[in-house]
């Protein structure tokens, strides 16, 4: 795609230059969003331009997506950063996994896959986005096995939800980051996330009870 195509307005450069060249020079990742299966690859493509100019980006990936392994395993070698998520938009079984157990598999062999020795070798940032307990305790237990240092990976979690686990997880030295949304549409995404799966409605349940 030629610079004419990435322009904005009147000739303006495009929003995400702005955003990662200003970022850039205070050492912060940039982080490109998923949306739903029919946006993968244009987001890709997007992340692997901005990539080849700026190191400091990042793409989000959806465990319960079949085509993901092959997705990260053509990325790692970028280095770069992918945060890794389960997934939040209703997607047919033909292109996604439809039950909980079988995405939280999914999403602990991916995870593996971006600590392995070729990820790190890479200049991989691993993120792992996820309130699940099981999900983190797994990532923990391999990142220990394999010698992943804490500053190897980070979780990533929504703001006002599991906050007892994020002060845990900081507590312990381990990196967490925690995203706020904001903006005029931050309501409708939110809300968007929690009753598009159900799980996403226990953890809220769960923060709100043990408060």
């Amino acid at each position: 795609m030629d610079e004419r195509a990435e322009g904005g307005p009147g000739g303006r450069p495009p929003r995400w230059r702005a955003l990662v060249e200003r970022a850039n020079p205070q050492g912060k990742r940039v982080w490109i969003d998923m949306e739903q299966h029919a946006y993968v690859d244009v987001t890709l493509e997007l992340y692997r331009r901005v990539l080849a100019r700026f190191p400091n980006v990042g793409v989000c990936l959806q465990a319960y997506l079949y085509r993901t392994a092959d997705d990260v395993a053509s990325l790692i070698p970028l280095g770069g950063g992918i945060r890794l998520v389960k997934g939040a938009y209703r997607e047919p079984a033909s292109i996604a996994y439809a039950q909980k157990a079988d995405v939280d598999r999914s999403f602990v062999t991916l995870a593996k896959q971006m600590m392995a020795p070729e990820a790190r070798a890479a200049g991989l940032r691993a993120v792992f986005g996820t309130h699940d307990d099981r999900m983190i305790q797994a990532i923990q237990s391999h990142a220990s096995a394999t010698g992943v240092g804490k500053d190897g990976f980070e979780f990533a979690l929504l703001f006002g939800i599991q906050r007892a686990e994020q002060i845990r997880l900081a507590a312990e030295r381990y990196h967490v980051r925690v995203l706020i949304s904001y903006g005029d549409y931050w309501f409708p995404w939110y809300m968007r996330r929690l009753a598009e799966r159900p799980a996403n409605m226990w953890f809220v349940a769960k923060s709100l009870v043990s408060r």
